[in-house]
């Protein structure tokens, strides 16, 4: 999943916390045998469309002050509600971080594992 946006409210500034701002996600989820493979059967996958929804959720109500907290929950979130998944990978940009200078984006890129 590429290139997800969402407005969100994370961020240390009370002006991030009140206004909000653009935040774009790209995620890769790590599966083991997906019986899906073999049967084409969406019961048998991950249903991307429901990580989307997770996804959407946690941005509308998010107000954490960092987006390294954020992308520790939305991969926390996403391996509690997802059985299938046995690893994910999620990069967080703030595009709009409010730091002096020209950048596309700052980010955090981190990688769990089902324990």
């Amino acid at each position: 999943m590429q290139n997800m946006k969402f407005h969100s409210h994370v961020g240390v500034l009370p002006s991030e916390k009140a206004c909000g701002q653009t935040f774009e996600l790209d995620l890769v989820l790590y599966c083991g045998h997906l019986r899906a493979t073999e049967t084409d059967l969406l019961s048998q996958t991950v249903n991307y469309a429901e990580v989307y929804t997770l996804i959407a959720d946690v941005m509308k109500h998010a107000s954490f002050d960092l987006i390294e907290r954020l992308a520790g929950y939305l991969a926390d979130e996403i391996l509690r509600h997802h059985r299938l998944v046995q690893a994910i990978e999620i990069i967080v940009r703030k595009p709009e971080a409010p730091i002096e200078g020209e950048f596309s984006a700052m980010a955090v890129q981190i990688y769990r594992e089902r324990d």
